[in-house]
């Protein structure tokens, strides 16, 4: 099984080798900076499953980083303080998790499990979304197409779904591709509904 690779910007030296040799040691795949401009570097350049971020960092701050780095991958922001404005901003910028310094290893590598199956339950989420949002687009192209059908050849409802079901497998299409293209054809004659008027 492949190592999830974990990102670590961290500018204090000693606190970045401690955290890279306690995430090593759980068995993943580490790569340290020590700058904020490096780490979105690093995160656009390649694939990571986390990055752990400090909040003030050279040339780019941690939440800088992580309002870069939303569509890359999550993050946890690492801070001295549990100011509850910085938490806040955190969350804002997409953060998973949230850890005050000085961070014991025993409590990193639960914070990092925890965001990766947290990360992976958003995306799951976001797919569901996506894949409702889309049937629920192509269930309005079908109503809006039945309604052509009925007033154009005055039928009921279920009249006009039957010939529309009748349209698709004769042109063995799907039901949504007939009421896509009904509906673009109806857009395309409605754009000529107003003449121009003629000159004298």
């Amino acid at each position: 099984m492949e190592r999830r690779k974990i990102l670590v910007a961290e500018d204090d030296r000693l606190v970045l080798a401690t955290l890279v040799e306690g995430i090593e040691r759980a068995g993943f795949e580490v790569e340290a900076v020590d700058n904020g401009r490096e780490a979105v570097a690093r995160a656009e350049g390649a694939h990571f499953d986390l990055a752990i971020l400090d909040v003030r960092m050279p040339e780019m701050s941690g939440l800088e980083v992580a309002h870069r780095l939303r569509e890359h991958c999550p993050v946890i922001i690492l801070s001295a303080y549990s100011d509850a404005e910085v938490v806040e901003a955190a969350i804002r910028e997409g953060a998973v998790g949230y850890l005050v310094k000085p961070v014991d290893v025993t409590q990193l590598i639960p914070a990092v499990e925890t965001a990766l199956a947290r990360s992976a339950d958003l995306r799951r989420l976001a797919a569901v979304e996506h894949h409702l949002n889309h049937a629920l687009s192509q269930g309005r192209e079908i109503s809006v197409a039945v309604g052509l059908v009925m007033e154009r050849h005055a039928v009921s409802q279920k009249e006009a779904f039957e010939a529309m079901r009748c349209r698709a497998r004769s042109c063995r299409m799907k039901l949504a591709e007939v009421a896509q293209q009904m509906v673009a054809a109806a857009e395309t004659v409605n754009a000529f509904g107003c003449k121009e008027t003629a000159k004298p």
